[in-house]
């Protein structure tokens, strides 16, 4: 009887140490799974939080933005941690935070985390254009700006920091030597005093990433980052819609592999530096390294900002046989690969 009693005692202790174990365990496993998601990763995360977010949303869109080291301790912790004021806004987190610091800062509203100034730079935008929607946010002229941006000496430092920048864009021709790496987007800035070299660092690692990510493809294409931007800058500002973007690209490609002329007036107005949709047999006449009626091959350099997705056109360009098309006035483009057939759809068709 007290050989069955000590039996029974083992077996008691040894689960319940079991279960201390286990517990033990877990616990030291939800808490790992609750911390940085990368603790060596300080760069600048900006989250939008919609209103109306629920606790399990927002780690979906944390889990979007790389900053949730474990989705099901993060979904626990969610159900669990007494999050009831979450708030909507513009946050500025880093992968370096744990979980429980970012949703306390989302909990609360926690000031510090939150942009201070927002800005937004379009797709087609020019470095002008740019400078000015920076200029109205932040505490730098445009004038400013666009000078911190035509420094040499802040370009060369520019260049040695980043992998897609060339001396390419030290070129004396060239007019605003950033044109085509000032990616459009919108950008948050938590700083109450930002200097121009913080946001344009800000600016250029998102100008990192994209083309980072199809780094392989425009070495593919065997052209430079410069001449990538520069040919994609043209497809951008001469299409209107999504589905004639990947054609445009063709009929440029197609145009530079015969070595003819590419013919963009978009290049004329950037050589003028005017947006207009009509141009003059004057305008072509215009002396600059941007005309491609008086330059044959590309131009001297990108004429805007260009968006991802006029990356992945140009790069997964749609094959033809056509050198030339046209926009009517309703932005229907008409292609043509012979320059009679181009001539008969512009006679037909002129609107400007």
């Amino acid at each position: 009887m007290a050989k069955s009693k000590s039996s029974r005692f083992r077996i008691i202790l040894i689960a319940v140490i079991v279960a201390v174990v286990v517990i033990t365990g877990g616990s030291m496993l939800y808490l790992s799974g609750l911390g940085a998601a990368d603790p060596d990763d300080t760069e600048t995360v900006t989250v939008e939080i919609p209103e109306g977010s629920g606790a399990s949303y927002i780690i979906e869109i944390l889990g979007q933005k790389g900053l949730v080291k474990n989705n099901l301790c993060a979904r626990i912790h969610a159900r669990i941690g007494g999050y009831n004021s979450l708030q909507a806004n513009s946050y500025m987190f880093t992968r370096s935070m744990s979980l429980p610091e970012i949703m306390d800062a989302i909990n609360t509203g926690d000031f510090n985390y939150i942009s201070k100034n927002k800005f937004t730079i379009i797709e087609g935008a020019t470095v002008p254009q740019a400078a000015e929607s920076m200029a109205a946010e932040l505490p730098f002229t445009s004038d400013e700006i666009i000078k911190k941006w035509s420094d040499k000496k802040y370009l060369k430092e520019l260049i040695d920091e980043y992998w897609f920048l060339s001396d390419d864009i030290l070129d004396d021709d060239i007019l605003y030597p950033l044109e085509g790496y000032i990616y459009p987007e919108t950008y948050f800035v938590t700083s109450e005093s930002p200097t121009i070299e913080e946001v344009t660092a800000m600016i250029l690692s998102k100008t990192d990433d994209e083309l980072t990510a199809r780094k392989s493809g425009i070495s593919a294409s065997g052209r430079s980052v410069h001449e990538f931007l520069t040919l994609a800058s043209i497809v951008e500002n001469e299409s209107l819609f999504e589905k004639d973007r990947p054609v445009i690209a063709g009929v440029f490609i197609n145009r530079l592999n015969k070595d003819m002329p590419l013919q963009s007036d978009i290049t004329v107005l950037y050589a003028l530096q005017e947006k207009r949709v009509d141009v003059t047999y004057a305008d072509l006449e215009v002396d600059s390294e941007y005309n491609t009626y008086k330059h044959a091959g590309l131009p001297v350099g990108p004429v805007c900002a260009v968006p991802g997705h006029t990356m992945d056109d140009v790069l997964d360009y749609e094959k033809t046989d056509y050198l030339y098309f046209f926009a009517t006035q309703d932005g229907k483009v008409i292609y043509s690969k012979t320059i009679e057939e181009h001539n008969k759809v512009v006679e037909e068709n002129v609107w400007y």
